[in-house]
């Protein structure tokens, strides 16, 4: 059974910066997706935003949302099977809870709905 727990969320001011993880365990193989997706104050959790995703195997591929794009990246520290987000520029409307999944036996970055694996989510709050 795949498990993710993600970790590093927190309060930071406007144009700062936070990384957040998400560490996972119970995995068998190397082919799947990791996926990074924010619920906004408000919002139900149907409308999650997917804002970025990783492609593990066979070659590493990242994806991103405009709404992140050039702000945020991803990186993988494959002996621990950790996933960070680092998020820079942070803007007042990034706030959210969020939320790393896992889509097995994907090779490219799915939909929402593909994600088998979710977290329990990070609360992420930019204010001054």
């Amino acid at each position: 059974q795949v498990q993710l727990v993600e970790s590093g969320g927190g309060l930071v001011q406007p144009g700062g910066s936070l990384r957040v993880s998400c560490a996972g365990s119970g995995f068998t193989s190397n082919y799947y997706v990791i996926g990074w997706f924010r619920q906004a104050p408000g919002k139900a959790r149907d409308e999650r935003e997917r804002i970025a995703c990783l492609v593990v195997s066979p070659d590493e591929r990242t994806w991103f949302a405009d709404s992140v794009k050039g702000r945020f990246t991803i990186s993988r520290d494959s002996t621990r099977d950790t996933v960070y987000l680092q998020m820079d520029r942070l803007k007042p409307e990034d706030t959210a809870v969020y939320y790393c999944a896992a889509a097995m036996d994907w090779g490219i970055c799915p939909q929402i709905n593909e994600y088998d694996y979710w977290g329990q989510g990070t609360q992420v709050t930019v204010s001054s």
